[in-house]
C-alpha cells in the first residue's frame, strides 16, 4: 500500500506543482481574471468533451460496457449515501452557511482534478470509467444540487441537465464505443490533442483561483462538511464496491473521484443561489491543499483491495 501511496502522491505533487503556476501567474499578473473565465469556458465546453470522447475510442468490450453500466450504479448510490450522512451531520444556525457545507461535502471537483489523475494512474481507462462518476454528477448537481442550495425545485433547468459539455461528451463517447465506429483521422487527432490540455490548464484555473481564496474556516459544522468531502465520502464509494465485489481500474477511478476536494461548483452556485459565497470559496481552497494529504491515503487503499 505504502508504494501504491507513493505513486499517487508523485502524480497529486505533479498536479500541485501545476497549481503553483497558476498562483504564480495571478500574482504577477500573467493572466487576467477575464482570461480565466475565458480558459474556464474553453476547458468545460471544448477540453472536457474532448477528453470524454477520446477516452471512449476503442475497439467494444462487453466487458467494460458491464463496468461502465457497474460504475453508474455504484456511483448513484455513494452519492445518495453522501446526501443523507451530509444532512444528518451538517447542522449550522446560518441556513445559508449550512446549504453551502452540505452542497460542498456532497460533489467533488471529479472533473478538473479527478480525469488528470485518473488519466495519469490508469490511462484512458480511467477516463473511460471517470466519464461516468462525471455524466451522474452533472445529472445531479443540476436537480438535487440546485434545489439543496437555493430551496426551490422552479430553480431546476432541465436543459443544462441534458445539454451540458458532460453528458454530450459522455453519450457521444458512448455512442462510438457500443458501435465501435472509426471516427476520421482527421476529426480524432484534433481531439486528442485538445484532450491533452485536460491536465495543465484545469490546474492552472484552479492554481489562480486558490491564489486569491481565503483560508479561514470556521466552526464544526465546516471541519465535518471537510472531512465527510475528503475521506467519509471515497471511503463510503469504497465500501460500495467492495460489497459488489469490484475492483481494479473501476474501483480506483471511482475512488479517485470520490476522494476530490469540493467542486468549484460550490462557489458558483453559492453566488447564483444565495449561498454562503465566502466559505464556499474558503471550502474550495483548503479542500484543495488537504487532498494533497488525503488523496494519496485513500487511492492508495483503493488500489490495494
Amino acid at each position: 500500500m505504502l508504494s501504491n501511496a507513493l505513486l499517487v502522491l508523485s502524480y497529486v505533487i505533479i498536479l500541485f506543482v501545476l497549481i503553483g503556476i497558476g498562483v504564480v501567474a495571478n500574482k504577477i499578473k500573467l493572466i487576467s481574471s477575464n482570461g480565466i473565465k475565458d480558459l474556464t469556458n474553453v476547458v468545460l465546453y471544448i477540453v472536457t468533451p474532448c477528453v470524454l470522447i477520446n477516452s471512449y475510442q476503442r475497439e467494444f468490450n462487453e466487458e467494460m460496457l458491464m463496468g461502465l453500466g457497474i460504475t453508474v450504479l455504484a456511483s448513484v448510490i455513494s452519492f445518495a449515501l453522501n446526501i443523507l450522512i451530509s444532512h444528518l451531520l451538517i447542522h449550522d444556525k446560518d441556513k445559508r452557511r449550512e446549504k453551502t457545507l452540505i452542497f460542498g461535502s456532497v460533489f467533488s471537483n471529479c472533473g478538473f482534478m479527478s480525469l488528470p489523475l485518473q488519466e495519469a494512474i490508469l490511462g484512458s481507462e480511467g477516463v473511460f470509467y471517470g466519464a461516468t462518476y462525471v455524466a451522474v454528477f452533472q445529472i445531479l448537481i443540476w436537480t438535487y444540487g440546485v434545489i439543496e442550495m437555493s430551496g426551490d425545485l422552479k430553480n431546476i433547468s432541465w436543459k443544462k441537465i441534458i445539454i451540458n459539455p458532460g453528458v454530450i461528451g459522455t453519450v457521444v463517447g458512448v455512442i462510438i464505443f457500443v458501435f465501435s465506429l472509426k471516427v476520421p483521422f482527421v476529426v480524432s487527432e484534433p481531439i486528442r490533442f485538445m484532450a491533452a490540455l485536460n491536465t495543465p490548464i484545469p490546474m492552472i484555473i484552479v492554481g489562480y483561483r486558490l491564489a486569491d481564496a481565503s483560508l479561514k474556516i470556521k466552526g464544526a459544522s465546516a471541519w465535518v462538511s471537510i472531512i465527510l468531502r475528503l475521506v467519509v465520502s471515497p471511503l463510503i464509494m469504497i465500501g460500495v464496491l467492495y460489497l459488489f465485489g469490484i475492483s481494479g481500474a473501476i474501483m480506483v477511478a471511482c475512488t479517485v473521484a470520490a476522494a476530490a476536494p469540493c467542486a468549484a461548483n460550490t462557489t458558483m452556485f453559492a453566488e447564483k443561489f444565495g449561498g454562503d459565497v465566502g466559505m464556499s470559496s474558503a471550502m474550495v481552497s483548503l479542500t484543495t491543499l488537504l487532498s494533497v494529504i488525503t488523496m494519496p491515503v485513500i487511492v492508495a487503499l483503493a488500489m490495494s483491495l
